[in-house]
């Protein structure tokens, strides 16, 4: 990277970093199983919580409300997630990962740790610890100027 004043900027090395991580390990989802950055975040969140609305899943990942609207779409019209009514909110909907959905996220999520661990290798273990306090540290603080 040159020596400019955007290649000094932190948001800026942290985008191209995490973008370069996260394109390192989409491009092996996307060949093997046809999923984009989004609907594989989708189904990450969807995995771990089990179910979420649209609007949870914007707050978490932090992405924009179309591109997880859309991501949704395709996934469920893969049936790998389905929608069931929000009984406390009418206007949006419960969505989980269908049995099919399941399958795909555990053969997915090994081979995305596993090229993540590749990753992380050139870092001992107390630097990724203290990198995930760090970052942890800098989303908090994003969080508080936000408000």
């Amino acid at each position: 990277m040159s020596n400019t004043r955007l290649s000094q900027f932190l948001p800026y090395q942290l985008s191209i970093t995490s973008n370069a991580y996260s394109s390192l390990i989409a491009n092996e989802y996307q060949a093997r199983f046809g999923l984009k950055i989004p609907e594989w975040r989708v189904m990450t969140i969807l995995g771990d919580l089990g179910s979420a609305t649209q609007r949870d899943m914007v707050r978490s990942t932090r992405m924009d409300k179309v591109a997880v609207n859309r991501a949704c779409k395709v996934l469920e019209e893969r049936a790998l997630i389905m929608r069931s009514p929000n009984a406390s909110d009418g206007r949006s909907h419960h969505l989980e990962l269908t049995a099919a959905g399941k399958a795909l996220h555990a053969e997915i999520w090994p081979m995305a740790q596993s090229l993540s661990d590749k990753v992380t290798a050139a870092l001992s273990a107390e630097e990724i610890a203290a990198l995930e306090a760090i970052l942890a540290k800098l989303l908090a603080r994003t969080a508080e100027l936000d408000r």
